[in-house]
Order: structure tokens, then C-alpha cells, then sequence
């Protein structure tokens, strides 16, 4: 029996071992810094995780069938760079398109989140119809979306928006920003559609043996269109976000959202070798990868060096996924 729960306890720490090593930091830095638990700290973070939840579930069903997606980043640029164009103070003497009007900000998210669906949709015919790799299909898709958006923005940073569109960051229902209760809705929708659909029964089936998954029925192809073009619609969600979040829009808005987005979701237990993952995960896994760069912060930690260790804790946790993978085996 206690040879069991030393097996148990073994297996727990072995699996979620960056989780741990993660909070233990947090833990020292809240403890050590008051700050750092403050209400402002608080909504600051909830809100910074609100957006990258959204980018990481989109990711979490392309990681799921042994995918992955780097035009992530990419797209949500594109998100936001158009809905700050859109969207600015119709009064704005130096308005990006003068001949822009006062544009309803839903009927402008219409627009952005059918843009980038389509974005997602070409990604997963791609990788579906022409056995593309996702890597190297979702790397041209990013260079491609970047030269888009440059020529479209002339890289020029594009601000002064209207009052409305910036209130969707910055409101809040009886103290919940509103972010925070956007992604909450969308999460319960994707945990729902994972677990209780034939869309999500189709990813995991395709995820854990995709041969099986096509001589039991499902159309491989169709589903991995579908789960592409749903994740290019979170990701033009989380850019129309980002944009009203940060008062304006850049090609550089978005930049690494996708490495980010990847880690988490594996630190949350998405397998990068398909068949694994859950909703609960990847928002614990974002959690705690977003509490660890404020942890960072309040450090001190210089930011060069703030990349260097989210870079390794990426290579670790992509390989502690692979290690669990040939364990298995």
C-alpha cells in the first residue's frame, strides 16, 4: 500500500512539475511582495488572462489532433489592427480612413471574426487536403497574415478610439470586468462542445489514432477544417479584445501570443502529441503562466532575461509532454 501511494505521489510530482515549480514562485513573490495581491495586480492579471485564454483554447483543438498553429500571433495583429482602424472617435481629426464612419463595434467584430475564421478555415484545408505539416502550413500563413497586415496598416500604430469600443476592456458587471466575463462564457461553450459534442469526440478520436478515427467514420478532413477555422475565430475574438485592451492597434500586437498560447496549454495538460487536454487545463495552464510573468515582474527581473526564462519553460514543458508520450509508449 505505501509503495502504491509513493507510485502515486511519484506519478502526481512527475506530471506536474512545472505547475508546482510555478506556484511555489508565485507563492514567494506574493508573500514577499504585498503588492502583488493587490485588487489592482488582481484585475490586472485576470484581464491579461482573460485574452490569452481565448488564444489558448483556439490553439488547445489544433494541439489535440497532433496540430499546432504559429499564424496565432499573426492573426490576432490583423484583429486588432483592424478593429482600431474601424473603430476610432468618428470626431478624429487624423482618422486612419477619413471616409470611415461611426461603425457599430458588434457589426465590426462580424467582420474581423469572419476574416480570421476564413484565415483559420485556409490553414486547416491546407493542412487537411494538401498533407501540408501544420508547422510549416501555419508558419506561411503567419508571414503571409504579417505582410497583410502591413500593407493594410502601412505600419503605422493606429489609435484614439471610440469610447464605446474601449468600455468592452475597461467595464465591468458588479466588479467582473467585462474580458473576464467574455472568457468565461466562451470557455464553458468550448468545455461543453469538448465534452458532450460529436465535434469534440471527433477531436479526441482523431487526436488519440487518426487511421482509427477514419475507418470508424469520422471525416478526418472535415473535422480538422472545422477545428482550424474555430480557432482562427478566437483568435480574431482575442485580437478585437487585445485592440480595445490596449487603446489601439499594431502590426506588432500579438507577437508570440502563439508560443505562449502553446505553453500553456501543455503546462494544462494538452498533449503536443495529440488525444489529451481539457478546458480546466488550459486555463490553469495560462494562469499560471500568466501569474509567473507578473511574478517576474515584481522581481525585478530584467525583461531580456524574463524572455530568455519563458523560452526555456516552453522547451521544458513541450519536453516533459514528450517525455510523459514515450513513457507511455
Amino acid at each position: 500500500m505505501n509503495n502504491l501511494k509513493q507510485m502515486d505521489l511519484k506519478s502526481f510530482l512527475s506530471k506536474n512539475a512545472i505547475t508546482i515549480i510555478l506556484f511555489v514562485m508565485v507563492a514567494f513573490v506574493a508573500i514577499n511582495e504585498p503588492n502583488f495581491l493587490s485588487i489592482a495586480n488582481i484585475r490586472s492579471v485576470s484581464t491579461n488572462v482573460a485574452v490569452r485564454f481565448i488564444v489558448a483554447l483556439g490553439i488547445s483543438g489544433c494541439l489535440i489532433v497532433k496540430g499546432t498553429d504559429l499564424s496565432a500571433g499573426r492573426i490576432i495583429g490583423l484583429g486588432a489592427v483592424v478593429a482600431a482602424s474601424l473603430l476610432q472617435r468618428y470626431d478624429y481629426a487624423d482618422k486612419f480612413f477619413p471616409w470611415a464612419g461611426d461603425y457599430n463595434i458588434f457589426a465590426i467584430l462580424l467582420l474581423i471574426v469572419v476574416i480570421t475564421t476564413l484565415l483559420g478555415m485556409i490553414n486547416g484545408i491546407v493542412i487537411a487536403y494538401f498533407s501540408v505539416p501544420p508547422f510549416i502550413a501555419t508558419l506561411g500563413m503567419q508571414v503571409i497574415v504579417y505582410g497583410i497586415n502591413l500593407i493594410y496598416s502601412k505600419g503605422q500604430p493606429i489609435g484614439a478610439l471610440k469610447p464605446e469600443f474601449s468600455r468592452v476592456a475597461t467595464g465591468n458587471l458588479f466588479g467582473i470586468p467585462y474580458l473576464v466575463i467574455i472568457a468565461t462564457v466562451i470557455g464553458l461553450i468550448v468545455s461543453f462542445a469538448y465534452r458532450k459534442t460529436r465535434y469534440g469526440k471527433y477531436m479526441y478520436a482523431i487526436g488519440g489514432n487518426e487511421n482509427a478515427a477514419e475507418v470508424s467514420g469520422v471525416n478526418v478532413k472535415r473535422s480538422k477544417i472545422k477545428i482550424y477555422a474555430l480557432a482562427g475565430l478566437f483568435y480574431g475574438i482575442a485580437g478585437f479584445l487585445l485592440s480595445a485592451k490596449s487603446g489601439g492597434g499594431s502590426i506588432s500586437y500579438g507577437t508570440g501570443y502563439e508560443l505562449e498560447a502553446i505553453a500553456a496549454a501543455t503546462i494544462g495538460g494538452v498533449s503536443t502529441t495529440g488525444g489529451v487536454g481539457s478546458v480546466s487545463g488550459v486555463l490553469t495552464g495560462v494562469l499560471v503562466f500568466e501569474l509567473m510573468k507578473t511574478a517576474l515582474q515584481f522581481m525585478g527581473i530584467d525583461t531580456a532575461m524574463q524572455s530568455v526564462i519563458q523560452g526555456v519553460i516552453i522547451i521544458v514543458a513541450v519536453a516533459v509532454d514528450i517525455r510523459k508520450y514515450i513513457a507511455k509508449k
